[in-house]
């Protein structure tokens, strides 16, 4: 996909698709509602996160990252070929909406689940991350016009949610599980360095 700023960009991706879909239509009616990306130690903090969406919105937490195992070795057989690197990532997301009662939560979830359903699928100018200074990066592998990530939703265990809610500085809340997948980070092309053709090599014997 691209260098490592492929992270940050599906994460911000992810925002910008949620949020402007809630300014087409809201999920509550005559209500604001904003996507907002989030920290793990800002769910710590209720007046944080209030600050971050209003009183209704969507938190997005990238809350593990695991390699992909279906393509870890097929990518690894390429980079041993052409001598970079490639690492084929799984994003695994929590997607929690905020709102004073259960159901405009649930008119929230609804609504985002129903824009990725949509969209399943972003790629092209849909992964372009405007918050970082691409310029500055303009070194880094960058992303081809046909590189894509899949954005679904995450089949995992009632117990595994708990779980990971046990490790977060929060209570358990409604939140839906997604996995972005495949997320590949590409190392920088290596610079081939000229091969020693010819060394002198003196003794000196001592009597």
């Amino acid at each position: 996909m691209a260098g490592f700023t492929g992270v940050a960009a599906v994460g911000t991706s992810m925002e910008r698709l949620l949020s402007l879909a809630f300014s087409e239509r809201q999920p509550v009616p005559g209500k604001v509602s904003k996507a907002s990306l989030i920290r793990t130690e800002d769910l710590a903090d209720d007046a944080l996160i209030k600050n971050l969406i209003g009183d209704l919105g969507l938190t997005i937490l990238l809350y593990r990252i695991d390699f992909n195992k279906t393509m870890r070795a097929a990518w690894s057989a390429v980079g041993n070929a052409d001598g970079n690197g490639y690492l084929p990532l799984d994003l695994h997301y929590l997607l929690t909406p905020w709102a004073d009662n259960a159901e405009h939560q649930h008119m929230i979830i609804g609504r985002a689940m129903q824009v990725l359903e949509r969209t399943p699928v972003l790629s092209g100018p849909m992964l372009y991350s405007p918050s970082l200074p691409l310029p500055a990066y303009a070194t880094e592998p960058q992303a081809s016009t046909a590189d894509s990530v899949q954005i679904l939703l995450e089949e995992i265990s009632t117990e595994a949610l708990m779980r990971t809610f046990d490790s977060l500085p929060s209570d358990y809340r409604l939140s839906i599980p997604y996995i972005a997948r495949v997320v590949r980070v590409d190392t920088l092309e290596t610079t081939v360095t000229p091969p020693v053709v010819d060394a002198e090599i003196r003794f000196r014997v001592t009597s």
